[in-house]
């Protein structure tokens, strides 16, 4: 049952609240370990046995300078950095942002007074560096090129005249969650899994059969918003509330956008294009409910029940 007027019966993994709860809380480290895991397995690297979680607010050494503020921070049992980042929408100079976020985790590795053991005697920094990534799970996409059609991209420092690693110190994983269009029958790696859940786990009435592991059991028992104490309940609400305004304000600067840009003689083919995007997203939004719809009349909740769930007319549901 839904709780203080939410109808969803899992939170929203977009959420600054869900986002910090599953990956940013020490207590609830195992998802962000399994999260790694899956993703950096894609490119072969040893597995993440155990992380901790550090300070997400480091500050510059100028005072003047701006803070860098993480979504989670943490490091491996190796001592590799990893900045996490989940972001809502398309920001100014993404890439550029990123590469800021990196500064940090390795400028403060050569702290002062960082000595070392050589032989019989301490020596000062020798500028050995642990590896940083820098991690962006993206409710947008911000490469644009239509060749690229890849959901999870990975980028490093190379030699431009040998397309050789220069260094493999510093990596920066991007996943562009709205590429990912995978359905229940097609999720066959753990990170297949992980991005589903991730993309769809507010408007999900059950734990999908395909995600069987212990890690999503778990996930789906602590999701379960009827579970919440008030002070999380409204906790929640207010971080609901802050993604909601965020989006309206986002779309209503695009529309404005997109209108100013018309009057300006913007080019009829885009726009065209630009209808047909929301036209689709419209409807695969509303299969979403009559599929929702569905599933809880054969779960035998009554028709007005699921009308003031799903804001579907009486008709829409007496036809499925």
């Amino acid at each position: 049952m839904c709780s203080e007027g939410l109808l969803e019966r899992y939170i929203n993994f977009y959420t600054d609240f869900a986002f910090k709860k599953f990956f940013g809380t020490p207590a609830n480290k195992q998802f962000l370990i399994s999260f790694l895991n899956a993703l950096l397995k894609l490119d072969g690297e040893q597995e993440i046995i155990d992380i901790t979680h550090l300070n997400t607010e480091k500050l510059p050494t100028v005072e003047s300078d701006r803070k860098a503020i993480y979504d989670v921070y943490c490091e491996n049992q190796k001592h590799e950095k990893f900045v996490v980042e989940m972001q809502k929408a398309s920001q100014i100079n993404f890439k550029d942002r990123s590469l800021f976020y990196s500064a940090f985790p390795i400028q403060e590795q050569g702290e002062k007074g960082y000595i070392y053991q050589l032989g019989d005697r301490k020596a000062g920094w020798n500028y050995e560096l642990k590896k940083v990534y820098v991690i962006g799970v993206l409710n947008f996409v911000y490469d644009n090129n239509p060749q690229h059609t890849e959901v999870i991209t990975h980028a490093r420092l190379k030699y431009e005249e040998y397309n050789e690693i220069y260094s493999d110190k510093l990596e920066f994983i991007n996943i562009e969650m709205p590429k990912f269009q995978k359905n229940e029958n097609e999720l066959n790696t753990m990170i297949d899994k992980w991005l589903y859940a991730i993309k769809n786990l507010y408007h999900l009435l059950d734990r999908p059969k395909v995600l069987c592991e212990n890690i999503f059991k778990k996930l789906f028992n602590l999701a379960e918003i009827s579970k919440y104490k008030q002070s999380e309940l409204l906790a929640y609400r207010d971080s609901l509330k802050d993604y909601r305004d965020y989006y309206n304000t986002i779309n209503t600067a695009e529309i404005r956008g997109h209108v100013e840009g018309h009057a300006k003689g913007l080019a009829e083919g885009l726009e065209k294009g630009e209808k047909i995007g929301i036209e689709k997203e419209r409807i695969k939004a509303y299969k979403e409910k009559l599929k929702s719809a569905k599933k809880m009349k054969e779960k035998g909740m009554t028709n007005e029940q699921i009308i003031q769930f799903l804001d579907l007319s009486k008709d829409e549901i007496e036809k499925l």
